[in-house]
């Protein structure tokens, strides 16, 4: 599978829908897909607030796969934190009749109605109104960077940029296009991150994870990608963590750091059995391996994974 099919052609940065301008920083946390994982919220937010970041952002799909969604939106409201809408929040919002997810086999889409519906008949009226008035993307710079966020892709919010599917030629061309020196985003729900140009410090930041507190320092002028991975469900790893990152301009390039995040998953899963969730969403969260939601997969990420 290609995401980076070159049509349709991208609008221009400044034509953007509701952009959003944060400001400026050096040093910053951003949640991807939280998926209804309140739990996991609230422990990433001590966690980002004891790591000192200026910022914390969230890119998306609050609601989705977990119980009670409501939670998860009024720990993000109640602490202010600046959001965008994911697909979730798109769909959720315009009172759609499915997620938006971008999936096209029959077991994925089967998975995501009965996520979306629970989700739908258990998000609040208010919060799908706020919803509705969330910007798209967000602009800021981190130091001298240039930095877009996106929840999918700047192009389109539920395209899927995997590693091993997203070239270097159409990554370029992203950034080209769409004015920006990183783009951040999720959705996917597996972080990993790349940069173009030559790094300093190694080879971190080749489109792998860089792991359990490992840091990848890129040297300027470098461009490229992180994608933070999900805070919802495990990244498909035998882990049961979750994942944020954080990024920070340093006198020595661009250091990211992927931060694991260890909560109490068993809970979440009995919540979820307890709301009538199906039983593959609970064994994702206890064991660490996705369930559903694998056919929209390339070879390389779905080989990772135990099914």
């Amino acid at each position: 599978m290609l995401p980076q099919d070159p049509s349709p052609s991208p609008l221009p940065a400044s034509a953007f829908p509701r952009e959003l301008f944060a400001g400026a920083y050096r040093r910053v946390a951003f949640f991807g897909g939280i998926y209804s994982n309140y739990l996991a919220l609230d422990r990433a937010l001590d966690l980002a607030r004891s790591l000192k970041v200026d910022a914390v952002f969230a890119l998306g799909d609050f609601g989705a796969f977990g119980p009670h969604p409501d939670r998860a939106v009024e720990i993000l409201r109640g602490n202010g934190i600046v959001s965008i809408q994911g697909n979730y929040e798109e769909a959720l919002s315009d009172a759609a009749e499915d997620c938006r997810c971008g999936y096209v086999d029959p077991r994925d889409n089967h998975y995501a109605r009965l996520s979306f519906d629970y989700t739908a008949a258990k998000t609040a009226a208010p919060h799908k109104a706020w919803m509705g008035t969330l910007p798209r993307h967000l602009r800021m710079t981190l130091g001298d960077r240039r930095v877009l966020c996106c929840h999918g892709s700047p192009r389109r919010i539920n395209e899927f940029l995997w590693a091993s599917a997203t070239s270097d030629a159409f990554l370029r061309k992203l950034l080209d296009d769409y004015q920006t020196d990183l783009l951040i985003c999720t959705h996917t729900g597996l972080h990993w991150s790349r940069f173009l140009e030559p790094a300093s410090g190694g080879s971190a930041g080749d489109g792998r994870p860089a792991g359990n507190g490992l840091l990848a320092r890129h040297g300027r002028p470098a461009r490229g990608i992180i994608n933070v991975g999900a805070l919802g469900r495990p990244a498909n790893n035998g882990r049961t963590d979750v994942w944020f990152a954080i990024v920070e301009a340093g006198d020595d390039g661009t250091r990211i750091e992927f931060v694991p995040v260890a909560y109490d998953h068993a809970r979440l899963a009995a919540e979820m059995e307890r709301e009538g969730l199906p039983p593959e969403f609970r064994e994702t969260i206890l064991t660490g391996w996705w369930t559903t939601c694998l056919e929209i997969l390339p070879a390389k990420e779905r080989a990772s994974g135990r099914y």
